[in-house]
């Protein structure tokens, strides 16, 4: 069975195909990661491929995913329990 071929622009990423994205690239990705190809328009659009169980995905980068993807993991950070920190209890203390 083929698997299902999908290129995604940044401004429409799932949190699910984020999460995703950002656990297949936990430093990052860098220049040999990124294909670049034609669109229909002519123009040259750069895009890192992940794959699923059951689909290809071509996720379009730049500036705005860049962006996207750091508001991703700043809000995960957020997410994290303190008591998961295992921290003394003085470090806790906010003023």
């Amino acid at each position: 069975m083929d698997k299902k071929r999908v290129i995604v622009d940044y401004k429409n990423i799932t949190q699910a195909l984020l999460q995703r994205f950002t656990d297949a690239f936990p430093d990052g990705y860098d220049e040999d990661d990124i294909i670049r190809f034609k669109n229909v328009k002519g123009e040259y659009v750069n895009a890192v491929p992940l794959e699923t169980e059951d689909t290809k995905y071509l996720i379009k980068i730049g500036v705005e995913m860049d962006r996207k993807v750091e508001a991703f993991l700043e809000d995960d950070d957020d997410d994290v329990d303190e008591k998961e920190l295992d921290l003394p209890d003085e470090a806790l203390d906010k003023d």
